[in-house]
């Protein structure tokens, strides 16, 4: 009975959870391609909060990458890093 319980426990943590461990599988796939990617690469403000993460335009365009599987489509996304010193 126990296990049941904290299987369903854990099914339902996972649920809830589950769009930020979406968030965080798409920045390190995106860090592993691109090792000075940050928060700033795809937000607007440099630390985003949850309820205000604003998207610059390549935030926009990775979003529109993301197919129904929640996976990003990384041949549709080309990304060109700012300048040193510049903000992106």
């Amino acid at each position: 009975m126990k296990r049941i319980q904290a299987a369903i426990v854990t099914a339902l943590a996972l649920a809830v959870s589950g769009s930020a461990l979406a968030t965080m599988e798409i920045h390190k796939e995106f860090k592993a391609k691109e090792s000075t990617a940050n928060c700033q690469s795809c937000h607007v403000a440099k630390m985003p909060k949850k309820e205000a993460a604003d998207l610059n335009d390549f935030g926009k365009t990775v979003k529109a990458a993301k197919g129904k599987d929640g996976k990003i489509d990384w041949s549709k996304v080309t990304y060109k890093a700012p300048a040193p010193g510049v903000a992106p």
